[in-house]
């Protein structure tokens, strides 16, 4: 495979030379698998008449997809392997808060249960490893070591290390992205622990993100190549991925609080007014 065997790229090779990139291809392959397989087992395990699946849960899952498919393929892994880190910052943006959460979003509760294999080993396996505390730990733990300097050298020059450093990445996004969105209702914290939560998650990155933004001169030399796509120097492009980080993740964790508490706010005046209704009778 291509990418497993990668070498560094010459600084005079163009980011838009296709390259393969077959397990990727396999990932995306056994995802679109496993929707096929639910369609097919769905209405051997559900009542007859059930729907196997919403349109929005349909419509999350291929956008997950596509946006897996995306970030993780040619010419977004090239760009950010080889050249551009903050482009590499918005391919683990992605990977880890947007498609993990599209992806839950799209798993029918039905499924869920009977992947994890609800009430037996795996799903006590699963309650405790998306644990808020354990889950937040690893995945920050991981974004954290993801940034040291020779992991990033490590994953710019090895495409077999970059390759399961993304799958490891995703895997611990996925968990972390349970205890608000599981498509198990259990697994899933309170309104209020929920928006707490995110909060945490929002606060942890600022810390490399900031160390990026504000750091004198190059942070990591693998991307000073002297290779510059669109005129982009290697200090301007660190500091852009640091605010990518900082902004554009903060932000979209932040906007998705602020949706959850317009939301919780509005089911409790809904709640205190049927309780006064009732009252009433």
């Amino acid at each position: 495979m291509s990418s497993l065997l990668h070498a560094p790229v010459l600084a005079a090779a163009s980011p838009w030379r296709f390259e393969a990139h077959p397990e990727v291809w396999f990932l995306v392959g056994s995802v679109v698998l496993l929707g096929w397989w639910a369609r097919r087992i769905g209405p051997r395990v559900l009542p007859a008449g059930t729907p196997i699946a919403t349109r929005f849960q349909k419509r999350a899952f291929l956008a997950a997809t596509v946006l897996l498919l995306v970030s993780a393929d040619w010419p977004m892994h090239d760009i950010a392997e080889d050249h551009l880190y903050s482009v590499h910052m918005v391919q683990h943006l992605s990977i880890t808060l947007i498609v993990p959460p599209l992806f839950l979003l799209a798993m029918p509760e039905w499924l869920a249960r009977l992947v994890v294999l609800d009430g037996g080993l795996g799903s006590r396996i699963l309650r405790r490893m998306t644990h808020p505390v354990v889950a937040g730990l690893l995945f920050n733990a991981l974004a954290a070591l993801t940034h040291w300097s020779e992991v990033v050298r490590l994953s710019a020059e090895n495409g077999a290390f970059h390759y399961s450093a993304h799958v490891a990445m995703f895997a611990s996004a996925l968990l972390m992205w349970m205890p608000v969105v599981s498509p198990i209702r259990e697994h899933r914290l309170s309104p209020p622990g929920q928006m707490l939560y995110l909060f945490l998650m929002s606060v942890i990155p600022t810390i490399p993100a900031g160390w990026l933004t504000f750091a004198e001169g190059t942070v990591y030399g693998v991307y000073d190549d002297g290779f510059e796509p669109w005129g982009i120097g290697v200090v301007a492009d660190q500091q852009t991925a640091g605010a990518i980080m900082k902004v554009l993740g903060g932000f979209y964790i932040w906007g998705i609080i602020v949706v959850k508490y317009f939301r919780f706010a509005a089911s409790q005046r809904m709640e205190r007014t049927g309780r006064l209704y009732g009252d009433g009778d």
